[in-house]
């Protein structure tokens, strides 16, 4: 079995994140899914929508998605790549080059990301509808 793992926020979902959750799954047979705790976001001073626990099941119910795993902090992936016996590593192209060292491990892949769509800009869309 092929295993794949992915890491982000996943908060507000939308259809780059299915894109991308799709199109990694294709790379193998069992899509892990780390995504950041409440925690590790605070650290990061990123304030989500949606709790882990939220996002967590909202995850675990699209298709592509095998598991869901807590991201705790930048330097757990070696750890979880050795752990869950992950042959590939998948992340969006805006970190190209970010996880090579992951290519001592497993393969590292930098998917293109879905253009005009994001978290941020649904952010800063809502702002604006709501600023009228």
């Amino acid at each position: 079995m092929r295993k794949v793992i992915t890491y982000g926020t996943f908060d507000l979902l939308h259809s780059g994140h299915i894109n991308i959750l799709r199109r990694a799954k294709d790379l193998g047979d069992y899509l892990i899914v780390a995504i950041s705790s409440d925690e590790f976001n605070a650290l990061k001073g990123k304030q989500a929508y949606y709790s882990f626990e939220q996002r967590k099941l909202i995850l675990e119910a699209i298709r592509y998605v095998d598991e869901v795993i807590p991201e705790h902090t930048w330097e757990q992936k070696v750890q979880d790549v050795q752990n869950h016996d992950v042959d590939v590593f998948v992340m969006g192209d805006d970190w190209e080059g970010k996880f090579d060292f992951l290519s001592d491990y497993c393969e590292v892949v930098y998917l293109p990301r879905t253009v005009g769509i994001s978290t941020t800009k649904i952010k800063e869309d809502l702002k604006e509808v709501l600023a009228k």
